[in-house]
């Protein structure tokens, strides 16, 4: 029922695709076969900016997940972005080898400069992808499961857990800022080589990664809507809007926070790992919490609990930013994201992409003929089921 229902139902999820999907194919067709001198040619700088707002996409996608659908307002989201960057900076460091500045085999430019002896122990391994790969997801979801556990246990809600939310992630960017901590310090990782064994400045890979983040937005995007649709959606739904009433019922709420918020930092974990090739630097500005402050920005503007709207949010926050912080708009930026976020709230609150959600069903009920008040209560509960977790 759920997947019949996803497939041929939900024409909001089919155009997002369907849009994502195009991209993949067309943005790196027009960058690798188009030649700079022709109008239809976007350049290396586009296409990683660009594969830059998709995975930011997730990362909004991810917040939306437990925001719009549970509740669970994370002040502290780009911690797990973070987590999963430094992984995959980790393993990007260790495909440099004796092609750093001081030419040593396997400790990077960093620990040479401060000298270190030999690899950290947690350094182990990040020269296998696979293993990187499973860190990406690993690191910032065991961090999320022992952090929901507790908390959520401990029955933190409201206001409370988005304080302590941003206070770990406050904690995190002190840490990573010590050069003892072996992640780089201020400087972070940077000047990558290879990924895979391909260069990573090179146009062919350039176009891959960004072909990469739009199918897993896409893949986020499936689980997610299919995370809401179904029975679990429903429930975590009720925790949303009543969650003492749903505990009364039986259900342990504790249990199901902690599920979802482990899923959302692993999301938003792969997220980073994805961001870290294509901008060519991690450091621990990602972990400032001004930067899962403005995640949730992202997300209220495009419309909290709507998945989609959470992905265009952040899509369209960050193409304004390219554009107000270049050239004489630069000082400007702070002042139209304030005024943005204040003009949203004050007269879109389901936010841009959710507030034509809302229209648009309401110019069908309105064309609705008259008889349709005598549909059956079967098919009744049937279509509230179908469109219950797209509001």
């Amino acid at each position: 029922m759920i997947a019949r229902t996803f497939l041929t139902d939900d024409r909001r999820s089919a155009i997002f695709l369907g849009l994502l999907a195009i991209a993949a194919v067309v943005v790196p067709f027009c960058h690798l076969v188009f030649p700079p001198s022709s109008l239809l040619h976007i350049g290396t700088s586009s296409v990683a900016l660009w594969g830059k707002y998709l995975s930011f996409a997730i990362l909004a996608l991810s917040l939306d997940l437990i925001w719009g659908y549970a509740g669970i307002l994370s002040l502290g989201h780009g911690a797990f972005f973070a987590l999963g960057g430094y992984a995959m900076g980790m393993y990007l460091m260790r495909q440099i080898g004796s092609r750093g500045v001081y030419a040593n085999p396997l400790l990077p430019d960093f620990m040479v400069f401060l000298n270190w002896k030999e690899l950290p122990w947690y350094w182990w391994g990040f020269d296998i992808f696979p293993f990187a790969a499973l860190m990406v997801v690993l690191a910032p979801g065991i961090l999320a499961f022992v952090f929901g556990w507790f908390a959520f246990r401990s029955r933190v809600t409201g206001v409370y857990l988005s304080i302590i939310t941003q206070m770990l992630t406050y904690a995190l960017w002190l840490s990573f800022f010590r050069n003892d901590m072996g992640f780089g310090g201020n400087n972070g990782l940077t000047d990558f080589k290879d990924i895979l064994g391909f260069p990573v400045q090179a146009p062919a890979t350039r176009a891959a990664l960004f072909s990469i983040t739009a199918m897993t937005l896409m893949l986020c995007y499936i689980v997610a809507r299919y995370v809401v649709a179904s029975k679990l959606g429903k429930v975590l739904v009720a925790i949303r809007d009543a969650e003492s009433r749903t505990r009364f019922l039986g259900y342990r709420v504790d249990a199901y926070k902690t599920f979802l918020f482990t899923l959302s930092a692993a999301m938003a974990g792969i997220a980073g790992a994805l961001y870290v090739p294509q901008v060519g630097i991690i450091n621990p500005s990602e972990f400032h919490p001004a930067q899962s402050i403005e995640v949730v920005l992202w997300v209220a503007v495009g419309g909290r609990g709507t998945l989609v709207g959470a992905a265009l949010g952040a899509i369209l926050v960050n193409f304004a930013k390219t554009t107000f912080t270049s050239g004489i708009l630069a000082p400007y930026w702070l002042f139209v994201l304030g005024a943005l976020f204040v003009l949203v709230t004050r007269f879109l609150p389901n936010g841009i992409v959710g507030t034509f959600f809302d229209v648009a069903a309401d110019t069908r009920s309105a064309r609705r003929p008259a008889h349709a008040g005598s549909t059956s209560a079967s098919g009744r509960l049937r279509e509230a089921e179908s469109e219950a977790p797209l509001k």
